[in-house]
């Protein structure tokens, strides 16, 4: 059976979804929040960034519904609100990783060829 195709509505918001994880400063928020949840005083000593900086990113994060707050007494505490964050960044960075590897297998190879025929 088909799966059935999204509505405009839906496509933007998904497309929405993958413009504010495209913020690489944000993709780093989102590496340290996957260990548990952090004030943003953590977040901002954790990537040595700086807080106004930090927090627009955490509230655009937030807006998009990707992280949750609360707070605790003078603190504000982000964590990961959708899971399913976790395995998208898994599964992106996987195949990131795959290809710096295959990249880096061809450099090797092209090198090792060119060592070949000067030694020959």
């Amino acid at each position: 059976m088909a799966k059935p195709k999204l509505t405009d509505a839906m496509i933007e918001r998904v497309a929405r979804r993958f413009r504010v994880m495209g913020e690489p400063q944000r993709l780093r928020i989102l590496q340290v929040l996957e260990e548990g949840p952090r004030t943003v005083g953590d977040i901002v000593a954790e990537l040595n960034g700086n807080q106004p900086n930090i927090s627009r990113h955490l509230q655009g994060l937030y807006d998009a519904g990707m992280l949750r707050r609360r707070r605790e007494r003078n603190s504000v505490y982000y964590s990961i609100a959708d899971p399913v964050v976790h395995e998208l960044c898994t599964l992106v960075c996987g195949i990131a990783e795959r290809e710096a590897e295959m990249h880096l297998a061809a450099l090797r190879g092209d090198r090792m060829a060119k060592s070949a025929t000067t030694v020959s």
